[in-house]
């Protein structure tokens, strides 16, 4: 029998949506920018410079919006009109400010865990963005913990699992992202289940660990706690 004490939940796209409002966002970018140059070359170039600041900026909608401004710059040659720059930062205010409203099933699926379980968040971003947006959410008082973080790997799964819970062995990671929810929380020794969203960023975008005997992918995230319930069951 496998005893599960612990279980730690992603927010962004787990919990409620993110991904989908930063297409929006790319897609205004790029209108905005539509004279000039080629469209998929501009995102192309957006996706690289992303991706070039996460060790600068990390995650979440300011280091995009930082992104957006200096793509902006490279793409006009440092010619960008100031109305551009005004709409930019307009576009990632509007982000920040955004209501969060919890994806179906989340509420239901949350107190049932944290009735058997110690629920942890753990999440990467911004630590005030992430911050409002839980307080925003209403799940709060779900979680014994809270965990804010700029990567997400094996150490950081130990480093949480042995804080809050009784290690890695004995929890249970659960979200959307193959390379940031599933592969280092195995690594770690976790159990893991992927919660698939509709869109996925590509830089969190991996192979799934087909086979993996401590691994399923679910429906929803209305399955996690019946999956995680027969782990403990057997």
């Amino acid at each position: 029998m496998n005893t599960i004490t612990t279980v730690g939940v992603d927010a962004d796209d787990t919990l409620w949506h993110c991904e989908s409002k930063f297409r929006l966002s790319h897609a205004r970018f790029l209108d905005l920018l539509s004279d000039h140059g080629d469209a998929e070359k501009i995102e192309h170039q957006l996706l690289a410079v992303e991706k070039r600041n996460l060790r600068v900026y990390g995650y979440g909608a300011k280091g995009f919006t930082l992104s957006m401004i200096e793509t902006a710059l490279e793409v006009t040659d440092g010619r960008v009109d100031t109305r551009v720059i005004r709409e930019i930062l307009a576009v990632g205010r509007e982000m920040l400010t955004e209501p969060i409203e919890p994806l179906s099933g989340v509420d239901k699926a949350l107190a049932e865990l944290s009735d058997r379980y110690r629920l942890i968040l753990i999440t990467k971003g911004d630590l005030l963005h992430q911050e409002q947006k839980l307080a925003s959410s209403g799940l709060g008082d779900y979680f014994v913990a809270v965990e804010i973080v700029s990567e997400k790997d094996a150490g950081t799964y130990r480093r949480v699992f042995d804080r809050y819970g009784t290690g890695a062995e004995q929890a249970v990671m659960a979200g959307n992202s193959m390379r940031s929810d599933i592969l280092p929380a195995l690594e770690a020794g976790c159990w893991s289940a992927l919660i698939p969203y509709p869109l996925v960023w590509s830089h969190e975008a991996a192979e799934a660990p087909v086979g993996h005997e401590r691994y399923a992918e679910l429906g929803s995230i209305s399955e996690l706690p019946g999956w995680v319930d027969r782990i403990t069951q057997g």
